[in-house]
């Protein structure tokens, strides 16, 4: 393909790689209308189109408003010069001008046509190439629209439309348009039956047209989608969806902001996965695909990209089930009906054997290798959004139970808790996977694994035992039955606590504590520490302590773990090493009143277990520790609070207006030096 340049009335061929290389650093938007001068010369001869240039006087330009249509180019006034429209079949060459020519001529460009010489005149060198290659672009893609509409070969067809592919790659311009005009032409075809369509061979096609989707497109034409999906659903082992599909579908995770407003892109994106998990290699074809959506590096770039792939699976998953289960009108995420062409779930999502829940759940767990994505896949699936018909799966809650497993073994706290309802009184996975449950038949492993974890972590509150004790004894206490030791724990725990009312339910958790041997341990362990709780607490000691500089948890422990301490009511510790870990030998001093905190490691953890039993404290000095609005929220609790010192700590303004609000004997706060001073 070359470009032609005029040079003493005649023209010469100029490589188009070399002037794509001369032309390389700039970038045109594409005109669709604007006003320019124009002149017309009915007798184009080489001396007379000299003199008309050589001299102002022979020139007379009218200024039009030129529109560039479809098939022509048009005025807004049709008069004088341009009471006519030029069709682009009509024009013979567009002449650019070049540095070479006189300085006159160096804003105009020529359109040769067979009624004469048309001359346009901009009002600057931009202006002028903006004109030039929008004309250019207008009157190419008009002649390759009509002849790949009557087209009745299918090498002649297939040969045009990498023509005009690589057209669009090179051209100067750079708006959706260009990008999609290709795409718009194999749609049109589509529509219009164009006879040599048929003889194409669809992998020459979407290899033909596959380079403009990946490098210049975010969003396939629905039509386009609709032909990729076809393809992936009747021809799912071509090598065409690993090598062209694969780009497509990774530049669509990562760009697109709404699968609601282009809903065939997300069902193309289904039909790719399970084309590519059909391969021999599906597992790990699937597998790569996850890497190359996430990236290379610790932290996926893409801040799109795991929502948009959770969207996919999410959707695929609800429409498997809701098909299953004969309710095909009521299923979310679905594709609307009026793009839906009559093809039901089993064509769009593959044959039941192609395995659509472990494709999907497989997705899943895959997500889950990545730390920075774990975090926001926790988040989203917290709600548990899926049919009750997928929760009622046996097969699909097997698959999910590798998923949740990853969840549970994050050490963040943020993850591992993800498991818990995301509301009171909103089940999530801890419930789903409980024995009981809808979804128990691993002999409660993975819910034991579960409650180990959050005892361990966050969940050693009152709050969380006494909801096990309100609503999940009985499955705890079948599991201790199994000598399962968290389990033992958390009843110990629970009578510890004093949790339950009923002295039935009290004596039914010794018995079963006093029937195993490792309880039994357990019971008389906690009995020893019940005894020394009460010595603790007997009236009696001091009435204030203060602990020297440096001291540590088991300074602190080993201290209360000696004498009587009924009467503390003041206890300072600041300036020491304590952490998070001294709030379990805090909380059993029963008349604390006053407690100093400052300059020490004590967090979130520990400031929620003070607010769980000490609602008598009335003076807290939190100054100068790493206490976030995650604890601080927690301080709600203590009624009593008249003063607390907050001083440069991560306090936000809207804790601390909710502290304002629900501490109702709250006299004294001190928030220098925090985001809400």
């Amino acid at each position: 393909m070359a470009t032609s340049t005029p040079l003493n009335n005649a023209t010469v061929a100029i490589p188009m790689d070399c002037d794509r290389r001369r032309r390389s650093s700039q970038r045109l938007k594409i005109l669709h209308d604007g006003d320019i001068q124009v002149h017309k010369v009915k007798n184009p001869k080489r001396d007379v189109i000299n003199k008309i240039m050589g001299s102002k006087l022979l020139r007379r330009w009218e200024t039009h408003h030129l529109s560039l249509g479809d098939e022509s180019m048009i005025s807004s006034t049709p008069s004088g010069y341009m009471s006519e429209g030029v069709m682009y079949d009509h024009i013979e060459e567009i002449y650019n001008s070049t540095p070479t020519d006189p300085s006159s001529f160096r804003l105009c460009i020529r359109i040769a046509t067979k009624n004469g010489l048309l001359i346009l005149q901009a009002g600057n060198a931009y202006l002028k190439e903006q004109w030039f290659h929008s004309l250019q672009w207008k009157r190419q893609i008009n002649r390759y629209r009509k002849l790949l509409i009557v087209a009745t070969r299918s090498e002649i067809l297939l040969r045009e439309m990498k023509n005009v592919v690589s057209y669009c790659l090179d051209s100067l311009l750079i708006d959706d348009e260009v990008c999609l005009a290709p795409i718009k032409l194999l749609t049109d075809m589509m529509n219009a039956t164009t006879p040599g369509l048929d003889g194409v061979p669809t992998e020459d096609l979407i290899i033909a047209i596959s380079p403009l989707v990946v490098d210049k497109c975010n969003i396939p034409p629905p039509e386009l989608c609709q032909f990729f999906c076809r393809f992936c659903r009747n021809f799912p082992r071509s090598d065409v969806i690993t090598t062209h599909f694969t780009p497509i579908a990774l530049r669509i995770l990562k760009n697109n902001v709404d699968f609601g407003k282009y809903p065939r892109l997300r069902i193309f994106v289904q039909d790719y996965i399970l084309a590519l998990s059909s391969k021999n290699e599906g597992e790990t074809a699937v597998r790569e695909f996850v890497r190359g959506v996430h990236g290379q590096g610790d932290t996926c770039p893409h801040v799109r990209a795991i929502n948009n792939l959770v969207a996919v699976c999410l959707a695929a998953v609800y429409s498997y089930f809701q098909d299953d289960g004969g309710k095909a009108g009521v299923a979310r995420c679905r594709l609307p009906d009026e793009l839906a062409d009559g093809v039901g779930m089993d064509d769009r999502l593959g044959r039941r054997d192609v395995g659509v829940v472990d494709v999907f759940t497989g997705v899943f767990l895959c997500m889950t290798d990545y730390e920075d994505w774990r975090m926001n896949l926790s988040s989203l699936l917290q709600p548990i959004p899926f049919p009750k018909e997928a929760l009622v799966d046996d097969h699909f809650m097997e698959r999910m139970r590798p998923v949740i497993r990853n969840f549970v073994e994050d050490i963040r706290c943020d993850v591992h808790s993800s498991v818990l309802g995301v509301r009171e009184g909103k089940d999530g996975w801890f419930q789903i996977y409980c024995p009981g449950g809808l979804a128990t038949d691993d002999d409660g492993n993975l819910f034991s694994l579960m409650m180990k974890k959050l005892i361990n972590c966050c969940c050693k509150r009152r709050p969380f035992i006494q909801y096990l004790s309100n609503q999940l004894l009985n499955a705890v206490m079948l599991l201790a039955l199994r000598e399962d030791d968290v389990m033992m724990d958390v009843l110990c725990l629970i009578l510890e606590m004093d949790l339950v009312d009923s002295s039935d339910k009290r004596l039914q958790i010794i018995s079963t504590l006093e029937s195993l041997k490792e309880g039994h341990k357990r019971y008389c362990w906690m009995c020893e520490k019940q005894q020394q709780l009460k010595e603790l607490q007997r009236k009696g000691g001091p009435t204030m302590l203060t602990l020297p500089t440096k001291a540590t948890d088991d300074d602190l422990k080993s201290l209360l773990s000696n004498g009587s301490f009924g009467n503390l009511e003041s206890l300072s510790l600041a300036f020491t090493n304590v952490t998070s870990s001294a709030a379990e030998y805090i909380i059993r001093l029963p008349t604390l009143k006053y407690l100093n905190l400052w300059s020490t490691q004590f967090g979130d953890p520990g400031l929620q277990l003070l607010a769980d039993h000490m609602h008598h404290l009335q003076v807290l000095n939190l100054c100068e520790t790493p206490v976030t609005d995650r604890g601080l929220n927690c301080l709600t609790a203590m009624k009593s609070l008249r003063t607390l010192n907050l001083n440069s700590t991560k306090l936000s303004p809207l804790t601390f207006e909710g502290l304002k609000e629900k501490l109702p004997n709250l006299q004294e706060i001190d928030i220098r030096y925090t985001e809400a001073w």
